[in-house]
């Protein structure tokens, strides 16, 4: 009969056993303890993120689906200028960790529904955004020539009401997550 080697030491041990010895069956069952602790800490982290899913509110994935669409628009624009200025380097230090943010032609404060509308957003510098005042005129002269007179004046006119349900907040936050994806994945 062939000897099995003990799960601890390795050493040959005896057929029908796990283990050589007294030590090494109290290691085996501390391992064993820790593995079941681990698995059930594990299962515990998964029932606490369900909770926290079912905590958020609608602000909360609004935050969320705006950070990923935001993403996804700087990505985007990646190799754009300013949409307003025609920077192309940020030469502006302490104004922020990336230099560039999604700036909105007409605001979110203004017009909530254009919010995830990608015409109405495009990559513009932090200095401009935030401290421009996001610079309406000279974002609507870039606008004009990246999509067109008829595409800015139909931003321009379009007042529809939108309220977003959480269920269109996810898929909105999972389809510029995936977008971004794509973007960024070398071909």
């Amino acid at each position: 009969m062939l000897s099995k080697k003990c799960r601890i030491c390795r050493k040959p041990n005896r057929p029908f056993r796990t283990t050589c010895s007294i030590e090494c069956e109290a290691e085996l069952g501390l391992r064993l303890l820790e593995k079941a602790k681990r698995a059930e800490a594990k299962n515990v982290r998964a029932i606490d993120k369900v909770r926290a899913e079912k905590l958020k509110s609608r602000s909360d994935w609004i935050k969320e689906a705006q950070q990923a669409f935001n993403r996804y628009i700087r990505a985007r624009d990646e190799n754009q200028p300013c949409i307003c200025c025609g920077r192309i380097e940020t030469k502006v230090t302490g104004l922020g960790a990336h230099g560039w943010d999604s700036g909105h032609y007409r605001s979110v404060g203004s017009a909530p529904h254009l919010r995830f509308n990608e015409n109405n957003v495009h990559r513009q510098l932090v200095y401009c955004n935030r401290y421009g005042a996001g610079k309406a005129v000279d974002y609507r002269i870039g606008l004009i020539e990246r999509i067109g007179l008829q595409a800015v004046e139909e931003l321009e006119s379009n007042n529809d009401v939108v309220k977003w349900t959480i269920d269109d907040l996810k898929q909105i936050k999972e389809t510029y997550r995936k977008k971004l994806k794509d973007l960024t994945m070398p071909r």
